[in-house]
């Protein structure tokens, strides 16, 4: 992970939007033996006395069930999109290039959760809130849900530490970040949400009047 500092965002709003609007979640653990399992699973945030909590669910007796029985250490990591970014966009072109990205890393313990509360609020929170959706948990056929909900297990993840990585060209100079966002818009798709992310913080980044130290290193 790129630990530095200036790839860190100060708004924790900002973090929180990240993982709820892009909720399919890189989930990974291990079985005790060290062997990994890994699984891309929609998970829903539920804050709960001042603390986050993760909630999904996963086919029963899958490699990935089995090893969370066994060891309930978890890392989730929420990402969103991300893109290619040529060092011939910037002022000094003679550097590697990079790709920007922005993704949450949480570590935490995994234990069951109650699965019809759980499907209850995911059906209904995917399907926007429309309670006459034929397929929220509550209007699903009984035949159905007798056959589905006993192949799945419902889990909750208490976050134990939450970390980031919102990389988006703070390293550069100004002439040559603004340059990079010209270039991803350009391209649209990823590239131009990484562009409008960018555009966010450019007056933080470079206020006006204040001319650039710097400080901040490529990485």
């Amino acid at each position: 992970m790129y630990n530095f500092s200036y790839f860190k965002e100060n708004d924790k709003q900002e973090i929180a939007n990240l993982m709820e609007s892009h909720p399919f979640a890189f989930l990974t653990g291990s079985y005790l033996s060290g062997h990994p399992v890994a699984t891309q699973i929609p998970i829903l945030l539920e804050h709960r006395n001042g603390e986050l909590f993760l909630q999904g669910h996963m086919m029963r007796n899958t490699d990935h069930h089995k090893a969370f029985m066994e060891n309930p250490n978890v890392l989730v990591v929420f990402t969103g999109p991300s893109t290619y970014v040529s060092a011939s966009w910037y002022s000094n072109p003679q550097i590697g290039s990079t790709w920007n990205y922005m993704s949450v890393y949480i570590n935490g313990f995994m234990s069951s959760d109650d699965l019809i509360r759980f499907m209850r609020k995911f059906t209904l929170k995917f399907e926007t809130g429309n309670t006459n959706s034929p397929t929220i948990y509550d209007n699903l056929p009984a035949a159905f849900l007798n056959k589905m909900m006993p192949a799945i297990v419902g889990f909750e993840i208490r976050a134990e530490k939450i970390d980031h990585v919102f990389k988006l060209s703070q390293n550069r100079d100004e002439k040559s970040y603004v340059n990079i966002i010209r270039k991803l818009e350009e391209q649209g798709g990823n590239s131009a949400w990484i562009a409008q992310e960018m555009k966010k913080r450019k007056m933080t980044l470079f206020p006006p009047n204040v001319e650039w130290d710097g400080s901040r290193f490529d990485a």
